[in-house]
């Protein structure tokens, strides 16, 4: 018996389980889901934005 399998991309699968999950779980089920893989971050991007050095666009550029 052949049996052929069909390979989706990414943004497919991304697709299908977004759409299976909400279908599921409903919105505040699908998120409280997702929530779970969120780890919020890392750093204190308060404290790290104004430690950030102001470039202009130019000197952004030549990096």
């Amino acid at each position: 018996m052949n049996e052929t399998i069909k390979l989706m991309d990414f943004n497919t699968i991304q697709a299908k389980g977004t759409e299976v999950l909400l279908r599921e779980l409903g919105p505040v089920g699908m998120v409280r889901y997702l929530e779970q893989y969120d780890n919020g971050g890392t750093g204190d991007y308060t404290k790290e934005k104004y430690s950030m050095p102001e470039l202009t666009i130019d000197q952004i550029m030549e990096m």
